[in-house]
C-alpha cells in the first residue's frame, strides 16, 4: 500500500472520505458473504475489508499527528485485554458480561448516557436495535417489550409494516426515525430521572 501511494495515480488521491464508499461497500459485500455461507467469498471479502483498513492507516500515517496500521493493532489488543479482566487477569467471570462490558466501555469513554457513541449514519432500524441494546444492557428505566419471537416473524412482521406503510403513503423509514427520537427522549429522560435520585 505503501508504493501504490507512490506509484498509482488513483491510490495517491485518495482520503480518508473518498475511501467511505468503499469501506460501506465492502462491508455490505462481507455481510453478503457471511449469509450466504461462502467461504471462498467470505475469505476474499475479508481480504477486501482489510485492505480497506490498511489503506486508511497508510494515508493516516503520512499526516503529522498520524499512526500506523500497527498503533490500530495494538489499539485494539490492549482494549481486548483492558474489557477482559476475567481472561487476562485475575477477576472474576461477571454474571452478566454484557452489562460489564459495556460499563467498562462507557467508563473508558467517559459517556454519561446509553445513547453516546451510536453513529446517526445508521439506518432507523440498525439505530433503533442499537439504542435498545444499550439501553436494556445498561438498564435504563424505560419500558420496552420483550415478547418472545423468531427471526422469521420478526422479518415477516416488519415487511408486513413496510406494505403497509407503502400502501398508506408513508416512508417506513422515517416513521421509525420519528419514533426513534421518541424512544431517545424517553432515554433522556430516565437517565436524568436517574441522576436526580443519585443512582
Amino acid at each position: 500500500m505503501a508504493r501504490l501511494r507512490h506509484e498509482c495515480p488513483w491510490d495517491a488521491q485518495q482520503t480518508h472520505r473518498s475511501l467511505v464508499q468503499y469501506l460501506v461497500e465492502e462491508a455490505a459485500e462481507t455481510i453478503e458473504a457471511i449469509e450466504v455461507g461462502d467461504q471462498d467469498h467470505l475469505r476474499e471479502e475479508l481480504g477486501d475489508l482489510l485492505l480497506q483498513v490498511i489503506f486508511h492507516a497508510e494515508i493516516a500515517s503520512e499526516q503529522a499527528q498520524g499512526f500506523t496500521v500497527e498503533d490500530v493493532a495494538q489499539g485494539i489488543a490492549d482494549k481486548l485485554v483492558s474489557r477482559h479482566p476475567y481472561v487476562f487477569a485475575t477477576a472474576d467471570l461477571p454474571a452478566d458480561l454484557h452489562y460489564t462490558w459495556e460499563q467498562r466501555k462507557a467508563a473508558e469513554k467517559g459517556r454519561t448516557s446509553a445513547l453516546q457513541g451510536i453513529p446517526d449514519q445508521l439506518s432507523a432500524l440498525t439505530r433503533a436495535n442499537k439504542i435498545i441494546s444499550r439501553a436494556r444492557s445498561q438498564r435504563v428505566a424505560v419500558a420496552l417489550p420483550d415478547d418472545l419471537t423468531t427471526a422469521e416473524h420478526v422479518g415477516n412482521q416488519i415487511l408486513a409494516l413496510a406494505a403497509r406503510a407503502q400502501a398508506a403513503g408513508i416512508d417506513p423509514e422515517q416513521a421509525l426515525r420519528d419514533a426513534v427520537r421518541g424512544l431517545e427522549s424517553r432515554i433522556r429522560t430516565a437517565e436524568a430521572a436517574e441522576s436526580e435520585s443519585g443512582h
